[in-house]
């Protein structure tokens, strides 16, 4: 008779392990791009954007959501949203929103988990509570901008990353301006290096980057005239201006300056300067954004009179791996007649310069000009740029150049204007995509990490120059 073996220490912490990975593999199954298999929720929808990820179908998503909310005008104008997608003439979409508006309907999602996927946009205050609660329960997350809106906020999500990281889920933030055509189209020129030669270093006086986005509280969406919570003029929950639409100017200077490079926010990003100042509302024009006829008391601490003084603008002039950018928000209540939310940006190279504007001279469009350099030879740089428009042309068909008096304008097919909210879809499908390859690219972690230390370090800075 064979003596039995000692079971050791060692082999039962083996066993354990093993156990634990079998269990983490079944909580997570690999998603493999079949029909349905992609199972939403949506999670206490404060922001128009949540409903935007909803104005089309994918067929890798089940038409069954599962929303999960406090019960409120959010929810209700988050629901209108859809089922005004579900009865529009074209296009309609199929969407089955199974709703739960209790008072414990955070707790009620990660007991229930209905789903694999969460989506989140709304109150910002809120949300990196829900980010890293979500991931520790095993569920992917598809979170609206910002992710972070103070320091503390960017503790917690470097701890979700790498929560999300352990668990094998993963955290993705919706970057829309990266499908803006015109923005596509300058990081293409940016990397014909006959054309643009190589970026700038810049200077603090004269940045190398600078994104200028201006916004406007009364607007419309989809059809309709935009309905906006009175907590979005609270800035303690939907974060200052310098924080919110600034992710996304930050996070196209590293996506245009330096794509594909892995970003580090401890060694390649030095915010310089930054400034932040109010946008004054009067009781009327906040009546005509949010319905209401007077100010909750959570707004009282930002009124002087009558006039309700909001934190929405920014400027944050920093450099990246060396690089002077300059990222500026501006909001205004209302547009000019015709107009809607701008873009300005300019790219200087050695060559040329890559500039979007978007004023009444564009009708209100971003369109991209390309500018040489005051010195260059015109008559080589009009023969380069001929060559060179054929590269851009391989991947956007139709693209051309138009030549103005000392510049160039690059006319864009209307095929490729689809408009701000179509790029929710193509976030998604991308999100989508990554789920599939059960990974993000290498450098998008890094680069969000760097994107919102760049933009919380920058409120810190704001705040101490009183």
């Amino acid at each position: 008779m064979r003596p039995v073996k000692s079971i050791t220490i060692q082999s039962i912490v083996c066993l354990l392990t093993i156990l634990v990975m079998i269990s983490c593999s079944s909580n997570n199954p690999k998603f493999t791009g079949a029909k349905g298999e992609v199972k939403i929720m949506t999670l206490d929808p404060g922001h128009f954007h949540a409903a935007l990820v909803q104005k089309s179908m994918y067929s890798q998503v089940d038409s069954n959501v599962y929303v999960y909310a406090p019960e409120g005008d959010d929810v209700n104008e988050h629901l209108k949203r859809i089922d005004g997608y579900n009865n529009r003439s074209e296009n309609s979409t199929r969407w089955n929103e199974k709703v739960y508006t209790g008072p414990d309907f955070f707790e009620k999602m990660l007991k229930d988990k209905p789903g694999n996927v969460v989506m989140i946009a709304g109150n910002n205050q809120k949300k990196m509570e829900y980010i890293k609660a979500s991931i520790e329960a095993n569920i992917n997350v598809l979170a609206d901008k910002p992710m972070a809106i103070d320091a503390n906020n960017f503790e917690l999500l470097k701890q979700a990353f790498e929560s999300a990281k352990k668990k094998g889920v993963l955290l993705y933030d919706i970057m829309t301006e990266r499908n803006e055509i015109s923005t596509l189209l300058q990081k293409e020129f940016s990397l014909l290096p006959e054309v643009f030669g190589t970026l700038e270093t810049g200077s603090l006086e004269n940045p190398s980057v600078t994104k200028e986005s201006v916004h406007n509280y009364f607007k419309f969406v989809s059809g309709s005239a935009l309905k906006r919570p009175a907590w979005f003029f609270d800035v303690t929950q939907q974060g200052e201006g310098i924080v919110d639409v600034t992710t996304h100017l930050v996070d196209l200077v590293q996506w245009e300056c330096f794509p594909n490079q892995i970003l580090d926010y401890k060694k390649d990003i030095e915010v310089v300067t930054a400034k932040r100042w109010p946008t004054k509302i009067t009781p009327t024009e906040f009546n005509a954004v949010t319905n209401l006829s007077d100010y909750p008391d959570y707004l009282k601490k930002d009124l002087q009179d009558t006039i309700l003084n909001v934190y929405a603008n920014g400027e944050i002039n920093y450099k990246i791996k060396g690089v002077h950018a300059k990222v500026s928000v501006i909001w205004n209540y209302k547009a000019p007649e015709g107009g809607g939310d701008t873009h300005f940006s300019i790219m200087r190279g050695t060559k040329c310069n890559l500039i979007i504007r978007q004023e009444a001279e564009q009708a209100y469009k971003p369109t991209l000009y390309i500018e040489p350099l005051a010195e260059a030879d015109i008559a080589l740089f009009t023969k380069t740029l001929s060559e060179n428009i054929k590269k851009i042309q391989q991947n956007y068909p139709g693209v051309e150049l138009k030549k103005l008096l000392t510049s160039w304008e690059v006319v864009v097919p209307n095929s490729y204007k689809v408009g701000h909210e179509a790029h929710f879809a193509r976030v998604t499908q991308t999100y989508l995509k990554y789920l599939v390859e059960g990974k993000l690219p290498e450098w998008e972690v890094p680069n969000m990490i760097a994107k919102y230390y760049t933009t919380t370090k920058a409120l810190e800075i704001a705040k101490q120059n009183k």
